[in-house]
């Protein structure tokens, strides 16, 4: 059976052990691998390795020893508790083991689940689990994690007294980052806050959001939108030394002086602007885009894209022979001054 991507959050979330099996695919093995982490934590506790509960068996096996998967599943176990046969990376043509497995199962059998990559609607493992009808069959796609998601990943790490600007930075955050770097940074904040009774502050999470050279080329932009134009050359050497290429960096602050001008050029001023940015904008850096847009307007913004336009095609142009970088820095000192120009 297929289950919805409302019927499948549930699902994953507390599996009924009733069912033969369970098959999870999808394109990012990553967002599969952390799906396959909370059906086997719900299904069988946090011991089951050690308790021998818990069989891992690699899916490129199965078509050399079709029967390794029903014995597995016909075990019986050491320990009491429910018990489970993971197979991992499970190319197509093991469905004729999978099938039998399924078809055998009895009440008492080990639970069988079932991880593969993308698979096509013609996939004859995916035919297998949609038309099963004690199996299941979860569709992973590569979505933003939803509010819920978020809060079960809170959750699990103990964060629970989350104000609604922390709440809204974390859930920008979750869309920045892949799953798994999202999962490490909560267990990062959450160990940050360890015997710590506070609310979690935006300063607790900037504190331990990742720090990329994205991060470092946003820092640069920022202050050539504060017309901090003094520190222009060390940030850009810096980044030259990170390999960052000037192209980068231009396309970075064509990015955020477009976000600028579309905050400037709203109706209702570049508060209600910036209110309507997507993804949305929290805490300090929300007070900070807005600020800069009242401070460059809509006219001195309409400038400075055009420049960086302009500066975008000499870098591009092969006819250029002046040093990338410098081309650059000189088109971030003049944007500078220029937002300090009446």
């Amino acid at each position: 059976m297929k289950l919805s991507a409302r019927d499948a959050e549930a699902f994953l979330a507390k599996p009924d052990a009733d069912r033969s099996g369970l098959l999870i695919y999808g394109q990012d093995g990553m967002r599969v691998a952390l799906k396959r982490q909370q059906v086997l934590k719900a299904l069988l506790g946090p011991n089951a390795e050690e308790e021998m509960r818990l069989t891992r068996m690699p899916g490129a096996e199965l078509r050399k020893d079709p029967a390794a998967l029903l014995d597995a599943v016909k075990a019986t176990g050491f320990f009491p508790g429910p018990r489970c046969v993971f197979v991992e990376e499970t190319p197509d043509n093991a469905h004729v083991a999978v099938a039998q497995a399924l078809e055998d199962w009895a009440p008492g059998d080990a639970f069988v689940l079932v991880t593969a990559g993308a698979l096509k609607p013609a996939s004859k493992l995916r035919k297998l689990f949609e038309g099963h009808r004690r199996a299941v069959v979860a569709a992973i796609y590569d979505n933003p994690p939803t509010r819920a998601e978020i809060e079960r990943t809170l959750g699990e790490a103990g964060l629970r007294d989350i104000p609604a600007d922390s709440a809204g930075a974390l859930a920008s955050l979750a869309q920045e980052l892949s799953p798994g770097d999202f999962a490490k940074t909560v267990e990062k904040i959450a160990l940050y806050k360890l015997g710590d009774a506070s609310p979690l502050s935006l300063e607790d999470i900037e504190a331990c959001a990742p720090r990329s050279t994205e991060a470092g080329t946003d820092t640069l932009i920022d202050m050539v939108a504060s017309g901090q134009g003094g520190e222009v050359g060390p940030l850009v050497r810096r980044l030259q030394g990170q390999g960052i290429n000037a192209v980068t960096i231009c396309i970075t602050a064509m990015r955020h002086f477009r976000m600028l001008y579309t905050a400037a050029a709203d109706p209702g001023g570049p508060a209600a602007g910036v209110g309507r940015l997507r993804p949305p904008l929290y805490g300090p850096r929300r007070d900070k885009v807005v600020r800069q847009a009242q401070d460059w307007g809509p006219d001195k913004l309409q400038t400075a894209l055009t420049l960086l336009t302009d500066t975008d095609l000499a870098l591009r142009s092969a006819g250029q022979t002046a040093p990338a970088m410098a081309v650059m820095e000189r088109a971030l000192i003049r944007l500078a001054m220029l937002s300090r120009s009446r």
